[in-house]
């Protein structure tokens, strides 16, 4: 997880390192009006970080319908700042990188609150969710230059 946000992954950039080169006044741009903009991908990768590091926490888990209404969050460009996300993004991280080195190996075994799934499958599920979006992610920073 820590070479993908912050070191030499295999595939290419760290997701930071693409992050913090963004163009501030192209995050809230949609390509062709209908798409998602960069700062909604970065907002839906945070609802995500922030579901799983609460799993890991054992925090209770959030109303059905209250993850679904941030999922794909309505983008208010005043207040989701880009700036702000990725200061988000890392924070959540940092969290969820000290309580997972907490944790003995055998937790990864255990099964999540209310899913059907372990902790395993949820890290690298975090950590396939957050490749896929930073994917998206640099290929609109390419088209919106």
């Amino acid at each position: 997880m820590e070479k993908v946000l912050y070191g030499e992954p295999w595939f290419g950039r760290s997701v930071f390192s693409v992050l913090e080169e963004t163009d501030e006044n192209n995050v809230h741009l949609k390509p062709g009006g209908r798409e998602h903009s960069l700062c909604e991908l970065l907002w839906h990768m945070i609802t995500w970080a922030e579901f799983t590091l609460k799993r890991v926490g054992k925090v209770a888990a959030p109303d059905p319908a209250a993850l679904e209404k941030l999922d794909w969050r309505p983008i208010d460009p005043g207040f989701h700042t880009w700036k702000k996300g990725v200061t988000e993004l890392k924070s959540i991280h940092t969290q969820l990188v000290a309580l997972l080195r907490e944790k003995e190996d055998s937790f990864l075994d255990e099964k999540v609150d209310n899913r059907s799934y372990d902790f395993r499958f949820l890290l690298n599920g975090l950590t396939e969710h957050t490749i896929y979006h930073l994917g998206q992610i640099a290929y609109l920073q390419k088209l919106l230059r």
